[in-house]
């Protein structure tokens, strides 16, 4: 442990909660140098939804890898890229009537992110982009500005501007209606709001605390930037590729996104992969306008093709998601009921759902006190407050079952350190 203490930047973060070195990982599991096994509700911030090596995504690599198949390719045409967009096109985009063209940006969401916003800005003209409360759209300067956390932003070191931003859904409370105040503040000329290029806006804010955009709010934010001549851009990098319940996580609302950014779980292995997905009239970039050594990553095309092949052809996959996601609200919901005023309410959807706290340190010991009982869980939200499962799509219900009632004792035994909340 001490070469990590002595020599890895300070800037780390997840380690310093799970003290302890992982060697080997499977399916929903880490397992430590000891081999004591730890059940994975982090997955990998949401970049592992077909689990932990998983052996149909492995078996894809390995073979490609032993055939001497390219490894780096740039943006140059290989086989696997070849596949990859074949496959996305026939199992993704088709059945679900999009009709986008395909960027490869650099390995990381926040490139894809970059991407996006330096694309719509490219289209319009306009330097502006909206972005909303509680937004994360990653740490580099482009991208953090967009981003609404404190914390992150104040690792700039610059003044991060070129972004207007706004309520998200439910921001105001329930009654105030964002879309139409926006449409107030857009529609003035004299209130100050310069006509963006573009809205960017997740549709379950993961970071931001498990905020959800819903169905007739994203209808009108479409009808408001089709109004206005304005792109929308749907961060599907953490809610994306069946976090949510779906592919996408706009599908049921019905809207097509101008752009659309995808990552994490794309590669379906944990290997970085990002890409950005434009309608095709957007499509103005000169040749390597935007470029990047690692845009070319093609052991993550083999694992991704696997995976859409895998999961996506049909609907079993995503009515197995909508099955245990489910469970995990009645087990949520049976939590908060159990441990309030500790417990305040269950947020989210899907495979992306967690419990709002009284306050970030209680879900803090919330989280340590899973990790004592062999489980991987952090928090998420404003104030920290919000604890989150992000386990595996490919979970079974028995590990599923195991992992919320630990969740469920961990509540229990953090009651039992703020006993004046018993009677508050």
């Amino acid at each position: 442990m001490q070469v990590f203490q002595q020599m890895e930047s300070a800037v780390r973060s997840y380690s310093r909660n799970f003290p302890i070195v992982f060697q080997r990982a499977r399916g929903s599991y880490l397992f430590d140098q000891q081999d004591k096994p730890y059940l994975d509700f982090l997955a990998g911030a949401g970049s592992l939804n077909y689990g932990h090596n998983n052996p149909l995504l492995k078996k894809a690599l390995l073979d490609y890898i032993e055939a001497d198949g390219v490894a780096h390719g740039l943006d140059m045409h290989t086989g696997a890229k070849q596949e990859f967009l074949e496959v996305l096109r026939d199992v993704i985009l088709q059945p679900r009537d999009l009709d986008y063209r395909v960027q490869f940006t650099g390995p990381t969401g926040t490139n894809a992110v970059e991407a996006a916003m330096k694309i719509a800005r490219k289209v319009k003209g306009r330097e502006k982009i909206i972005a909303f409360t509680n937004g994360f759209h990653g740490v580099s300067l482009g991208a953090v500005a967009a981003t609404g956390n404190e914390h992150h932003r104040n690792g700039a070191g610059v003044s991060l501007g070129n972004i207007e931003r706004m309520p998200f859904c439910g921001y105001h409370g329930r009654d105030t209606d964002t879309i139409k105040m926006m449409d107030k503040l857009l529609s003035d000329p004299s209130s100050g709001v310069d006509l963006p290029a573009a809205v960017i806006v997740e549709v379950v804010q993961g970071e931001g605390g498990l905020n959800v955009a819903g169905d007739s709010w994203l209808q009108g934010l479409q009808k408001l930037c089709r109004k206005h001549d304005i792109l929308l851009i749907v961060d599907d990098i953490q809610a994306g590729c069946g976090r949510t319940g779906s592919f996408f996580s706009f599908e049921s609302s019905g809207i097509k996104p101008d752009i659309v950014t995808l990552s994490k779980s794309l590669s379906g292995f944990g290997l970085p992969f990002s890409i950005v997905l434009l309608n095709p009239a957007l499509d103005v970039w000169k040749p390597g306008e935007h470029n990047g050594t690692f845009r070319g990553n093609n052991h993550a095309f083999v694992t991704a093709t696997a995976a859409l092949k895998a999961y996506w052809s049909d609907d079993r996959f995503q009515q197995d998601i909508k099955h245990k996601a489910e469970i995990i609200t009645r087990s949520l919901q049976a939590i908060v009921d159990a441990n309030k005023p500790l417990a305040r309410m269950v947020r989210g959807r899907g495979f992306m759902q967690g419990i709002e706290c009284s306050s970030g340190e209680v879900a803090d010991s919330i989280s340590q006190h899973a990790f004592e009982r062999g489980m991987i869980i952090e928090t998420a939200g404003n104030q920290g407050q919000v604890v989150k499962c992000f386990c595996p799509l490919t979970i079974s219900e028995e590990d599923l079952l195991k992992g919320l009632n630990i969740l469920g004792r961990s509540f229990k035994a953090a009651l039992q350190e703020y006993p004046s909340l018993k009677t508050a």
